[in-house]
């Protein structure tokens, strides 16, 4: 899996790649020259006394020196571009896919999952890629052409430097196993404590609230001491691992002085054969300690790039249509929505969410849904903007069925008020042009006027470059719900969905809201679901759900009248004393 990663998202870079590779080649060949040429420096120049030899092997030297660092630095540099290139690709792509997602996927994965593979799986396989292109070409290259050159020098000699290989290369596998299986188990370590932290954060009032404060401290400390117990584990292993090397290395170096001085001792080589053996044992050491480097990144790479796959590999539930319907008209051209024996279903679940709804809207008209908690009201404004779609029956804007419309056209068409008034780190302003970005300071003041938002702004300081935290945190709930509904009033559309969006407005605010919506919306299709009656009870018609199903449809009166479920609705809420 992150072989086929690797493969499919570093062919944008294979110039980058090839120019990399060959200059660690020429690096390579540049470090395994100075052994040799030392040796020359040494036997011919200085035991002879040849000072003449030594200052042209010397500035031989000094020009191989000069290539390797420069061919080094230049092979670094065009690596970490291919890296950090990659890096970049990965995360857009796990974005763009995230956003393609329905919501029933991303709640699958869930939030902290999702960044934690965004951002932490993601940087997992740019080092790899980073150690991979600055020194996995360099060190196999380095090892081979060390033992090739010593083996050159003398045969017998050689046999140390041969025999230290695969010492080395069972000691580091062992290694890499081990650390393997804890890599596995720290990266969903990781992705729960950013869980935990974010609900933390996001739920301090709540935590407060109940003097939860040392339960959660508790819950956050037993996920962080096992985090920090697996990465102790990896550490350990590292700690074992680069000494034991070079306790082998140090022994091996050992048995080369020994041997070579025997060797010097009854002329079969000479001294500066063994400072080069010595120099090529260095390579050898070198070249295995950095592809143990490289290879202690693959197993926690692999996890990540399995994590990452999942998301890329999650094939969308709404996806766009190939040949795209014509798009509906815009606002104040009337446009009807309907849905024709619409049933939806939860994947897994056992029964559906709905379940052959029959519903309309026409232009000018407002239609309220009311029912129980969980009878299917947020999901049947889901289905009108494609946020997910019907198992049967179909939804139709202006006589055309959501799923050949543009994905783009349709949220042109129609515009969501969401239950959960959720607003972005900004200013007003921004958050206000989410809705259109080129609107004007007027038609924000006119969008702020209408969601009775106007005199709480001017009031901030700064007014519409007032700052906004994250989530609108340091805003109330009706003030962020009232932000909510100006940013869709600036989009104009031709049909508004609005998901229990009063909720936490007072009596008099909520009947001026209304109010001015009844003007804004009046050429509109307007589908309003809502958990009290008196937000609703002035609709043209009201649609009651009950289980999935729609149980009965009329005006207010007339349900009252008829309808035992309405009845049951209006019965159990109090009496409001603002009327609407």
């Amino acid at each position: 899996m992150l072989t086929g990663l690797l493969r499919a998202h570093l062919r944008p870079y294979r110039r980058t790649v090839a120019v990399a590779s060959v200059l660690q080649v020429v690096e390579v060949v540049a470090l395994l020259l100075l052994p040799t040429t030392n040796a020359a420096v040494i036997n011919d120049g200085v035991v002879s006394g040849d000072p003449g030899v030594i200052a042209s092997l010397g500035a031989l030297m000094l020009l191989v020196a000069v290539v390797a660092v420069v061919a080094g630095i230049a092979s670094v540099s065009y690596g970490a571009r291919a890296a950090l290139g990659l890096s970049r690709d990965l995360r857009s792509a796990v974005f763009r896919r995230v956003l393609e997602l329905s919501d029933h996927q991303v709640g699958r994965f869930g939030g902290s999952s999702l960044v934690t593979r965004t951002i932490n799986d993601v940087q997992q396989i740019e080092r790899l890629v980073l150690a991979g292109f600055t020194t996995l070409a360099a060190a196999p290259l380095t090892c081979l052409g060390s033992v090739v050159l010593a083996v050159n020098q003398d045969v017998p000699l050689s046999a140390v430097p041969v025999a230290l290989i695969p010492v080395m290369a069972v000691l580091t596998w062992v290694v890499l196993i081990r650390m393997g299986r804890l890599y596995a188990r720290i990266q969903p370590r990781v992705e729960l404590l950013n869980r935990i932290l974010g609900e933390q954060i996001s739920g301090v009032r709540t935590v407060r609230a109940f003097v939860r404060d040392d339960y959660e401290l508790a819950r956050f400390r037993r996920t962080d001491a096992e985090l920090f117990r697996l990465s102790l584990g990896t550490g350990r292993l590292m700690a074992t691992l680069f000494p034991a090397v070079m306790l082998v290395s140090n022994l091996a170096t050992v048995a080369i002085v020994w041997f070579g001085g025997l060797r010097v001792g009854a002329g079969a080589v000479r001294i500066g054969t063994v400072n080069a053996f010595v120099e090529y044992l260095v390579y050898i050491v070198w070249s295995i300690m950095l592809t143990t480097f490289v290879f202690i990144t693959i197993p926690r790479a692999a996890v990540s790039a399995r994590r990452i796959r999942e998301v890329l590999d999650t094939e969308p539930e709404v996806t766009a249509p190939s040949a795209p319907a014509a798009p509906p008209p815009g606002a104040g051209r009337g446009v009807a929505v309907e849905l024709r024996g619409v049933e939806f279903r939860y994947p897994g679940a056992a029964r559906p969410a709905l379940s052959a709804v029959d519903l309309s809207a026409g232009p000018g008209e407002t239609v309220a849904i009311v029912g129980s908690t969980g009878s299917g009201k947020t999901t049947l404004l889901n289905l009108v903007l494609r946020l997910a779609d019907t198992t049967a029956g179909s939804v139709l804007v202006d006589g055309t069925d959501v799923r050949d419309l543009d994905p783009g056209d349709l949220t042109r068409t129609v515009g969501l008020v969401p239950q959960r008034a959720l607003l972005f780190s900004g200013t007003v302003a921004d958050n206000l042009r989410h809705g259109r970005p080129r609107a004007t300071e007027a038609e924000l003041w006119h969008a702020l006027e209408v969601a009775q938002a106007a005199e709480f702004v001017a009031r901030l300081e700064g007014g519409l470059d007032a700052p906004v935290a994250q989530g609108g945190a340091t805003l109330s709930g009706g003030q962020r719900q009232r932000l909510t509904i100006a940013r869709t009033l600036l989009r104009r559309p031709a049909v508004y969905l609005f998901d229990d969006c009063f909720s936490a407005l007072d009596a008099t605010t909520e009947a001026d809201l209304r109010a001015a919506l009844a003007v804004e919306t009046a050429a509109a299709a307007v589908l309003v679901v809502a958990q009290r009656v008196d937000t609703v009870r002035d609709a043209d018609r009201i649609v009651v759900l009950d289980e999935g199903r729609v149980v009965g449809s009329g005006r207010h009166e007339e349900l009252l009248a008829g309808n035992e479920a309405y009845r049951e609705i209006v019965s159990s809420q109090p009496v409001r004393l603002v009327a609407p």
